[in-house]
């Protein structure tokens, strides 16, 4: 039901009214702003005086050259409040994403995917934002998107009837389910209303009727990752360098295609939760694997495709004005249209031998005839060798005999004059060349249009210059670069002469263009098969560079011999190996070893496996077992944060309270330190509170302390389990002890002493303060009370606890057979036995 407050005034005005102002302090200010755009623009802000105003930062337009996503967002107001609606869209892409969905006050789903969207503008109304009071959600979004440019844009716009409306006219056919699933979603709608009102506005240009893809966007069918995990276990940023390809991202992206890239992105930051999709996946996977022809073929005919999301997006938008520019852009498209099309075959014929579901569902998909029916009608028109090449010269070539003789007489003629000018220029500069007796040549910039070059040395030069009616030299090295003002006077002609082509062609190609509108929507089939396929090619890539296996899905987490996938491509040589074994019986796990033993890399190593299991991949392990996880939770890291003004313990205290606040059963919580930014006996209190919640939770756990007293909490709780890292001291010819770390996790907690001073004598710390540090130590140690035992009861309690889960497991998941099984549960028995203590 709707509970908001619908503002749905009648639409009266035909452009958009938005405010914008440079900072919060004059709300009434208004000015002409500018909106970093892929294509620059001005944009004429409106100066009707409205609550409203727009951030923003100087360094938007550097920090996102690659940003292209167009944001909206709307929030329900009264009894409604949380239920937040979202619409997007990728100007590089034309599919309109919309969401609606319940949030909590901390709107952690909001923040998480508009971080994954990486917008370049947020739109919200200017309600939002009202002058003294202004909404925790605005608040909170300008909190965190800091470089991004934001627009209040008035509240009548988003309208919800007129986002139905919108939707009903744009949307392409074959996506018209999706009114069945956004009938109800008033916030979702209102949203694209303000979003496509506002997008047509900065465009200058209208989307062609039934042009686009739409699609609806629960937050149920992935999982969430927040955008501080995402940056803790550097999934798509390396957190020291981010040009730098040491992330989860560069291990797996062998794609070949903008689209695949993107794709295999969002995937990364939001996992799969449904466990037939990942193992569709992972069929697919593996018969790239085992077929190298299959593989091949397919890489072969994936890696020629140009952006076929991009491409897409320029030919469904009309522009409002017809410039040579547009011309160009459109004659260009279509080129490129063609060249995707007669791929169509090629992917058909590699595809042609597959037996996995999902590369059949491509397969018979391609088979649409609308593909086969757009590449005739513009092969009508369009001459057949017209294609895609590389390098200006040739591609304004290919655009200016791009439509067929015979077509239009007066394009005929055109082209006829544009020959003879470029032959002319070319004759010319040869009877320059022989007049001066120099090895001149003809040359081409897109810049500078023809112009003339030459190589050779200066001295070769009469008195060391090249001839007065030169102008605009340039040399490097032994290259010079030159005109002339008849060269100059040819250029205009030639240009002119283009003009008149490309608006001839032009007209040609828009009637062609709409004739072609209504079969287009199998282009977007076409878009989503390829950069899907691209994605599942760069898995089957990445497990040939490493000895990946192929994860099943149960409701354990079981790794065997898993290693960190980044760790691997930095260190060039496979890292040591570890197990990991969760289940619902034993879901935490304490992690204890001196620094530098393996504890961070470990944990980070665990959260990554996931990961890549949820996505279809292949695991770095020799064999692995997950429960599929529908959030991941890390608190990773000591630093404080000055732009919030949070010291370290303040940020550890945020990020466990949102753990807190947001886990369920089905989270994997990575926690690697907590309390460090205390005194001793706070931290280890907030540990233990913070342990004993986590542990009514049947979330997987991995925590990782120094605070030893945490151990004795498997003699409380059955379900938690103690390991450590080890280390061995070794003698240096010196006779100095030294620790050799083994990287290894072992059973139990570690033994290690005051490992901490070992490693500060390691360090360039004057052995005086060493050794006071190491009596002040053994004094405070001798006051510490004997730590906890378990008593015989709880032993057998435990013991207990753990057959039932045992049991509880074989019966879930066994497939032996009745010997086998009989053996096993014998076993148990055995181990039941042992663990109980003897009667006394």
């Amino acid at each position: 039901s709707y509970l908001g407050d619908k503002s749905s005034c009648a639409e009266n005005a035909s452009t958009l009214n938005f405010t914008s102002s440079s900072s919060a302090r004059g709300l009434n200010n208004t000015s002409i702003g500018k909106i970093p755009l892929s294509t620059s623009r001005s944009v004429c802000r409106s100066h009707t005086p409205l609550m409203g105003y727009s951030v923003t930062s100087s360094s938007a337009v550097s920090a996102h050259t690659a940003a292209s996503v167009i944001v909206a967002v709307v929030e329900g107001r009264g009894l409604a409040r949380g239920e937040v609606g979202m619409a997007s869209i990728d100007l590089k892409n034309p599919e309109v994403i919309l969401s609606q969905f319940a949030d909590n006050t901390t709107y952690a789903k909001v923040i998480t995917k508009l971080k994954i969207l990486t917008p370049l503008e947020i739109i919200m109304p200017n309600t939002a934002c009202d002058a003294g009071n202004t909404t925790k959600l605005f608040g909170l979004i300008t909190e965190h998107f800091k470089n991004v440019t934001f627009t209040t844009v008035q509240r009548k716009y988003f309208n919800e009837t007129k986002g139905l409306e919108y939707i009903e006219q744009l949307c392409a056919s074959e996506f018209s389910t999706i009114f069945m699933e956004i009938q109800s979603k008033y916030y979702c709608l209102a949203a694209a209303a303000a979003l496509l009102k506002y997008v047509e506005f900065i465009q200058n240009s209208i989307y062609a009727p039934k042009s686009l893809k739409v699609r609806f966007q629960g937050s149920e069918k992935t999982a969430m990752i927040d955008s501080s995990s995402a940056q803790n276990l550097e999934l798509v940023t390396n957190n020291r360098d981010s040009r730098n390809g040491h992330t989860l991202f560069g291990v797996l992206n062998y794609t070949k295609t903008p689209g695949g890239s993107r794709r295999l992105r969002s995937n990364i930051l939001e996992p799969l939760v449904d466990a037939e999709t990942i193992n569709t996946r992972l069929d697919c996977v593996q018969e790239l694997l085992q077929d190298e022809e299959l593989f091949f073929g397919l890489q072969a005919v994936i890696s020629k495709f140009l952006d076929t999301e991009q491409l897409l997006s320029i030919l469904v938008q009309i522009p409002k004005q017809d410039t040579v520019k547009t011309a160009e852009s459109k004659i260009t498209n279509l080129i490129y249209l063609k060249h995707t099309l007669e791929l169509v075959e090629p992917l058909k014929a590699a595809l042609r031998s597959c037996n996995t579901p999902l590369l059949k569902a491509y397969y018979n998909a391609l088979e649409d005839r609308r593909f086969g029916i757009i590449l005739e009608k513009i092969t009508t028109v369009i001459n057949d060798d017209t294609r895609y090449t590389k390098g200006c010269l040739s591609m304004r070539t290919q655009k200016c005999y791009a439509v067929k003789p015979n077509i239009n007489e007066f394009l005929d003629i055109a082209r006829r004059t544009y020959t003879e000018i470029v032959d002319d220029i070319a004759g010319m500069i040869t009877q320059l060349a022989e007049k001066y007796n120099l090895p001149m040549k003809t040359s081409f910039s897109s810049a500078r249009g023809f112009f003339i070059q030459m190589n050779a040395d200066c001295s070769t030069l009469p008195s060391g210059q090249l001839p007065s009616e030169f102008t605009k030299i340039t040399k490097m090295k032994n290259t010079y670069s030159f005109t002339s003002a008849d060269l100059i006077k040819m250029n205009e002609r030639c240009q002119e002469s283009l003009r008149e082509i490309y608006h001839m062609t032009y007209l040609i190609v828009c009637k062609l263009l709409n004739e072609i509108y209504e079969h287009i929507h199998c282009l977007y089939k076409l878009s989503d098969i390829v950069s899907m396929l691209d994605m599942l090619l760069s898995f089957a890539h990445a497990c040939t560079i490493s000895d990946y296996v192929r994860p099943e899905f149960t409701d354990t987490l079981a790794i065997k011999q898993g290693w960190h996938p980044i760790l691997e491509k930095i260190a060039m040589e496979k890292p040591v190996s570890n197990n990991v074994y969760l289940t619902e019986g034993s879901n935490f796990l304490i992690i204890t070893g001196p620094n530098m033993s393996g504890k961070s890399t470990y944990l980070k190593q665990i959260a990554l496996c996931q990961i890549m299991a949820q996505i279809g991949s292949y695991v770095p392990a020799e064999y692995c077992s997950f429960r599929i996880a529908e959030q991941i939770f890390t608190r990773i890291g000591m630093d404080d944060d000055i732009e919030t003004n949070a010291s370290t313990f303040m940020k550890e205290m945020k990020e466990i309270t949102y753990i807190i606040q947001n886990a369920n059963d089905k989270s994997l919580i990575i926690i690697d330190e907590l309390g460090r930014g205390t005194s001793a006996e706070e931290g280890i209190g907030i540990c233990y509170a913070a342990c004993e919640y986590l542990l009514n939770l049947k979330a997987f756990t991995l925590f990782a302390t120094h605070f030893l007293e945490l151990c004795h909490m498997d003699a409380l709780y059955p379900n938690v389990e103690n390991y450590h890292f080890e280390v061995q001291h070794v003698r240096s010819s010196a006779g100095k002890e030294k620790i050799a770390y083994t990287y290894t996790l072992s059973k139990g907690y570690t033994e290690e002493k005051n490992y901490g001073l070992k490693a500060a004598e390691v360090s360039s710390l004057p052995p005086s303060i060493v050794l006071d540090a190491k009596e002040i130590t053994n004094h405070i140690a001798k006051q510490i009370l004997h730590r906890q035992r378990s008593t015989p009861e709880m032993m057998k309690h435990k013991a207990v606890y753990h057959l039932a889960m045992r049991l509880l497991q074989a019966a879930r998941n066994s497939r032996l057979d009745s010997d086998s099984l009989r053996i096993y549960l014998k076993g148990l028995k055995k181990k039941y036995k042992a663990s109980c203590p003897a009667p006394e």
